[in-house]
């Protein structure tokens, strides 16, 4: 979206790497054989070309059960556990996996999330899933939830991560090699949280995350825009993605990405991929409500120019990875930054720090220092 101050837009830009993309037929088209689960090599090799690209974000989609079923379900590991994976293997893009907050204990997700920001140096966000199908629930044995239980949950859920995030100030570890304390015990605080469908007393296991609270991103869906730092908004025009991006900020969300799901032209035009895709799977590519671009490289550089004048940022769902991600990174994202419209992640920096969010102050040290 454009700077107030100096009125040039500019666009975060993520990439949804989960599987082979974002098209049901997706697998057929990546160039493994059938039944072949997409292994840590292709992995590392999506994230380390999204990296070298200059996207700001990857994010990993994840769900209780696999997506489809059949030949073309594909095979994954869970999403917090590939993004520890790349984590060591990249310095600068933001890795942001999907945890469940209807199937995953807070107390458990909150320290993996934690943990993923200390192994990525403060590069971690949380995109919050809330999967609620009867078979979703059916893993751990629960019942789907009601539109209000659900809200609930995602806000309880997320209250709970963030207080656990807090639960160590910034400066209790010590290591006083004099006394042979770790910690200063004083600077550890207890969590005692009472949801409607949980309880979680803590401190957390793990000293506070490098970012002090990781980014993150929610889907408008979810109707938690007051507690997300990113709103991700669903609408297939773009008339849609701005009024609603008006009532996440609104309602206090500081950023809103647009969902924008692409089919890109190659050796073979958009129009003739997407038709293909569409006979070698069950069908026409079902609508997900996201927009969509089918067409060449440089229309969806106008779209994106077009999309910086009212969201702070898109991520991006392309049909098929190993075809779609090489046009985005030889054409669409240099044309980006050639306008100016975008900048690359610099090495080093957190994801907050290159989504221009501060890092957030302790809410128990600030109550301290007030109690002085």
């Amino acid at each position: 979206m454009s700077d107030p101050g100096t009125r040039v837009p500019v666009l975060r830009l993520a990439l949804e790497a989960d599987g082979d993309g974002a098209h049901p037929a997706a697998r057929r088209h990546s160039g493994r054989p059938p039944g072949a689960a997409l292994t840590a090599g292709a992995l590392r090799a999506v994230v380390a070309a999204a990296e070298a690209a200059g996207f700001d974000l990857l994010t990993l989609d994840d769900s209780p059960l696999p997506p489809s079923a059949g030949p073309d379900a594909p095979g994954r590991v869970e999403a917090g556990t590939r993004a520890a994976f790349v984590s060591t293997l990249t310095d600068r893009i933001g890795l942001a996996p999907t945890l469940q907050v209807t199937t995953t204990e807070p107390f458990h997700l909150a320290t993996q999330l934690a943990s993923l920001d200390h192994a990525a140096n403060g590069r971690a966000g949380w995109l919050v899933g809330a999967a609620n199908g009867e078979d979703d629930l059916a893993t751990i044995g629960a019942q789907p939830l009601g539109p209000d239980e659900l809200r609930r949950e995602v806000a309880d859920v997320i209250d709970t991560a963030r207080a656990l995030w807090d639960s160590w100030e910034d400066d209790a570890v010590i290591k006083e090699v004099r006394t042979g304390r770790y910690l200063d015990r004083d600077r550890v605080h207890p969590v005692d949280f009472e949801g409607a469908r949980f309880t979680v007393k803590g401190p957390l296991i793990t000293p506070r995350p490098p970012q002090g609270q990781l980014v993150v991103l929610v889907p408008d869906a979810l109707d938690a825009d007051d507690r997300a730092d990113v709103v991700l908004v669903r609408r297939p025009d773009l008339a849609g993605i701005a009024e609603r991006a008006a009532e996440a900020r609104a309602a206090g969300a500081p950023l809103v990405f647009a969902e924008l799901e692409l089919v890109l032209d190659t050796d073979v035009p958009a129009a003739e991929r997407l038709a293909e895709l569409d006979r070698s799977g069950s069908g026409p590519w079902p609508e997900s409500g996201r927009l969509r671009h089918v067409g060449p490289p440089a229309a969806l550089v106008e779209l994106l120019t077009r999309l910086a004048e009212v969201v702070d940022g898109v991520r991006l769902h392309p049909a098929v990875l190993a075809a779609d991600l090489p046009v985005l990174t030889a054409e669409v994202l240099p044309a980006l930054a050639a306008a100016g419209l975008h900048r690359a992640p610099r090495a080093g920096d957190t994801l907050r720090g290159t989504l221009g969010l501060p890092r957030p102050a302790n809410r128990f040290a600030a109550t301290a220092t007030t109690s002085v």
